[in-house]
């Protein structure tokens, strides 16, 4: 099939893009600001961006997948914000595949997208998901719980948060997210492509353990971390006031966010064939296993 991977240089495009490839798939990776760099030699790239509908065009391909997101752990400071990337972009690309006469869409969502969700991630997924599924592609929508691997935020953003020593972190750290493998959700990406049987599915995943966010912080130090429990309310004052400063990567959104756990109801990894003992879990990750 010829496939079409949208943010396909981005963190998980990138292994996503590779793993089709390996499987024989005629891959074009769309981004920006293109880096052919840092994937195999047998797959396209291609400039473009899903704010900018002019600057899609789909023609030949059989599915799309869009990839194209902004960080949950980080608000927006510039033009681009969350409504404009997974609302907007996701309109424009399904706009872009119907123009095409493309036949599947798969959709990179989150868990807990909700049009009415408390932050402005959550609310620009769930709206995008509304689009999504009144579209008339064959679409397939994942919600996964945070991604964690090479070139990925989730863990340097933790060790941000966590000082060595003494960690001062919101809540306590009680937030539980259940992460899963850069390479295990590719793998799943890649069947939701090539398997008909996952249209018109949305599928809840996440990794083989739920780990608070204390616990995720004293992984990525290595132990010998004391957790120093920030009340929430002290929390949102603090991130009220560096709200408006461009260079501090955090905010009211992201103390909200801690507010409620990132993790599956039921974890769909059964609808592929795959147990959660199969995946590789935080620990061995960061143990280099």
């Amino acid at each position: 099939m010829k496939v079409l991977v949208t943010g396909g240089t981005g963190f998980i495009g990138r292994h996503l893009c590779a793993k089709l490839a390996q499987r024989g798939h005629d891959v074009t990776a769309l981004a920006r600001s293109p880096d052919a760099s840092s994937l195999p030699a047998d797959v396209a790239v291609e400039r473009g961006d899903v704010t900018d509908r002019g600057t899609l065009d789909f023609a030949g391909q059989d599915v799309v997948v869009n990839l194209v997101a902004l960080s949950p752990l980080f608000e927006p400071k510039g033009e681009k914000t969350h409504e404009s990337v997974h609302l907007d972009g996701t309109r424009n690309v399904v706009d872009a595949a119907e123009a095409a006469g493309v036949s599947r869409l798969v959709q990179m969502s989150a868990l807990g997208a909700d049009p009415d969700g408390p932050t402005a991630y959550i609310r620009a997924k769930g709206k995008a998901e509304r689009v999504v599924e009144a579209s008339e592609l064959d679409w397939t929508i994942f919600r996964p719980s945070v991604v964690f691997g090479d070139g990925g935020e989730f863990v340097e953003f933790t060790r941000k948060l966590t000082p060595p020593v003494i960690a001062p972190l919101p809540g306590g750290g009680r937030t539980r997210f259940q992460p899963i493998w850069v390479e295990d959700i590719a793998s799943l990406l890649a069947d939701a492509v090539e398997d008909e049987r996952h249209v018109g599915e949305t599928y809840e995943i996440g990794g083989p353990e739920v780990l608070t966010m204390a616990e995720v912080a004293k992984l990525s130090r290595g132990g010998g971390v004391t957790v120093v429990p920030i009340p929430m309310a002290f929390a949102k004052i603090g991130s009220a006031a560096i709200d408006p400063l461009p260079f501090i990567p955090f905010g009211t959104d992201q103390v909200r966010s801690l507010e409620f756990d990132n993790t599956t109801r039921e974890n769909d990894l059964g609808a592929f064939g795959v147990n959660e003992a199969d995946l590789l879990t935080l620990e061995e990750y960061l143990n280099g296993r």
